[in-house]
C-alpha cells in the first residue's frame, strides 16, 4: 500500500471552522499519535488556538479504516530534533525553505531558496526550523471500522473514561 502511514487531519479554528489535510503519522505511542510540520502553518495556528483534532486513515486493499480524535500537545524540542535528523536531507531544506501555508509569488521562488539553502549548508547539516515541531494527539475515542459486505460493515468505538476504555459497538 502505497503511504498507509498518510492520515487526513482535521482541526478547527477556535471558533469551530474546519480544516482537513493529510500528513503523515510518525509515530503511534502509548500516550498517542504524532505527527510533525510548521507551527507557523495553517494547522499549527489552528492547533495552538483550538488544540483538539481528529483523523482518519483509510486502507482499501485491506476494507479498514480506523479514526481518532483527541486533545493535542506538543512533542518536545528534543523529540522534534530526533525525528528532524531522520528526514532525508532535501526534506529538512524544503522545510527550511518553506513558510508552510504562506503566500508564494511564483513556485521558481521557492525553488531558487532551496537551491540557495542546499548550498549554504552543503558542508554540514540542516538546521531544524524554529517552528517547526511535533504534536501529539491524545485520544479520546479511537473507532475502527471494517468494511461488510452488503455494506453491513463492522464498527467499534473505544472510548476514554476515567476507569479505563469503554468499547461500544456501532451500527453501519
Amino acid at each position: 500500500m502505497p503511504l498507509p502511514e498518510a492520515i487526513a487531519l482535521a482541526t478547527a479554528t477556535a471558533a469551530g471552522r474546519p480544516s482537513v489535510r493529510f500528513v503523515l503519522l510518525k509515530e503511534v505511542e502509548r500516550d498517542g499519535f504524532v505527527f510533525f510540520t510548521d507551527g507557523g502553518s495553517r494547522k499549527g495556528r489552528e492547533l495552538t488556538r483550538n488544540p483538539h483534532a481528529s483523523f482518519a486513515c483509510y486502507w482499501d486493499r485491506i476494507g479498514k479504516q480506523v479514526r481518532v480524535e483527541g486533545r493535542v500537545e506538543p512533542v518536545t524540542a528534543e523529540g522534534a530534533d530526533a525525528y528532524w535528523a531522520t528526514r532525508p536531507r532535501g526534506s529538512r531544506l524544503a522545510a527550511l525553505a518553506s513558510s508552510q501555508s504562506g503566500p508564494l509569488a511564483t513556485r521558481s521562488v521557492l525553488v531558487r531558496r532551496w537551491q540557495q539553502l542546499q548550498r549554504q549548508h552543503a558542508g554540514g547539516g540542516v538546521p531544524r526550523p524554529k517552528g517547526w515541531m511535533g504534536y501529539r494527539i491524545v485520544p479520546s475515542a479511537i473507532e475502527f471500522w471494517t468494511r461488510g459486505k452488503d455494506r453491513l460493515h463492522h464498527r467499534e468505538v473505544f472510548r476514554r473514561t476515567r476507569s479505563g476504555w469503554r468499547r461500544r459497538l456501532l451500527q453501519p
